[in-house]
């Protein structure tokens, strides 16, 4: 069978998924890729007359409950065409089976999955990865506008940018979990948002990319951090061969929630690196920590991630082997670009490039 690789294009409202979905045809097809694009679903219901902030529950119940159904036949028939094409195939979903929790109870999202037939926890590995691009609601206010979707109820002023703050982040925790989830900032400049998501997609599908650094600061964090998701990393390095590096990960989440990532990393040249990436059970997990490198110690640390002002952080307070250690990490903002520090970050250093500073490095065992 030829390769196939699905992944889920969401965000908050007005997040620029229409245009990334063009210039992600484009591109890709550009490439030799056959792109499917599966239309939004829950549009298809709104513009049809259904409405989700409808007083009559059992309306909106059921409307839920058709939209899952309706997003698992439409995925799974394009995952049959995708197997009879002869060219590799990009699935792309706008949005997917998770979006559809962030907008019901628990209880009722268990009791429709249920009558789909699927649990909760398998949604996940539908997809190979899932892009989360931040409504423009936080952080880039200047361009929200409901004119490109006419079934949107979030209005262009104080309230509905509320609104649409708050959908954005319940989105984002629905899909909390997933082992390629990529949260896309928002920028002064749109195109830089839309080629960060044809990088990420490039290296889920192993299309060589530009090396580019995230921005790293070393931080003193002053308060608590309102609304962030909290876990704990495990990471382990494996021998590998002469510049490649291979990484083993294990996430853990409160309430049980684990995932295992095993991830390769190689140089092609001086500009170019290939990374991949991909979920492994607890067996092979336990199996793979066997050929774990013995010149490096496992890293523990706590995650905290969290949306500010539009831009996505990453803080990871690290335990073993240091333990006087707090790294702020944001992805896709080029170096001439400000960054919107929240109040309760100190930023003590940049350090990106340093070294130093790098896991690999810091996993090193001292002689």
């Amino acid at each position: 069978m030829n390769h196939i690789t699905k992944i889920v294009l969401t965000g908050g409202p007005c997040a620029g998924k229409t245009t990334a979905l063009v210039k992600i045809t484009e591109y890709f097809s550009s490439f030799g890729y056959k792109v499917f694009t599966v239309p939004e679903v829950p549009t298809i219901y709104s513009a049809a007359g259904w409405n989700y902030l409808t007083p009559n529950r059992a309306l909106y119940y059921q409307g839920e409950r058709a939209i899952l159904e309706t997003q698992l036949a439409l995925e799974d028939s394009f995952m049959r065409l995708a197997e009879v094409c002869t060219k590799p195939v990009l699935i792309v979903c706008d949005r997917g089976t998770m979006d559809i929790s962030a907008y019901i109870k628990p209880e009722e999202w268990e009791e429709i999955t249920a009558m789909a037939g699927c649990r909760p926890a398998d949604l996940f590995e539908r997809y190979d990865a899932v892009l989360h691009l931040v409504s423009a609601a936080d952080g880039a206010e200047q361009y929200y506008t409901t004119a490109t979707n006419s079934t949107r109820y979030e209005q262009a002023n104080e309230e509905g940018l509320r609104i649409a703050r708050e959908l954005d982040k319940k989105v984002i925790k629905a899909w909390t979990g997933h082992p390629h989830l990529r949260v896309i900032n928002n920028h002064d400049d749109f195109e830089k948002k839309l080629n960060r998501v044809i990088k990420e997609i490039a290296n889920v599908v192993g299309l060589p990319q530009p090396v580019q650094e995230e921005r790293i600061f070393r931080v003193e964090l002053t308060d608590e951090i309102p609304e962030c998701s909290e876990s704990m990393i495990t990471q382990t390095y494996l021998v590998a061969e002469p510049g490649c590096e291979v990484r083993l990960r294990r996430r853990e989440w409160s309430g049980g929630k684990v995932v295992n990532v095993h991830r390769s990393k190689k140089r092609i040249s001086e500009s170019e690196v290939i990374e991949t990436e991909r979920q492994v059970d607890n067996n092979l997990y336990e199996q793979m920590l066997q050929q774990a490198d013995p010149y490096r110690q496992t890293i523990h640390k706590l995650r905290r991630c969290f949306i500010w002002k539009g831009q996505f952080f990453e803080i990871d307070t690290y335990l073993e082997p240091v333990n006087n250690l707090v790294i702020l990490e944001t992805k896709g903002v080029a170096a001439q670009e400000s960054i919107k520090f929240p109040p309760f970050v100190k930023v003590l250093e940049e350090v990106t490039g340093n070294k130093r500073y790098y896991n690999y490095n810091i996993a090193l065992r001292k002689p």
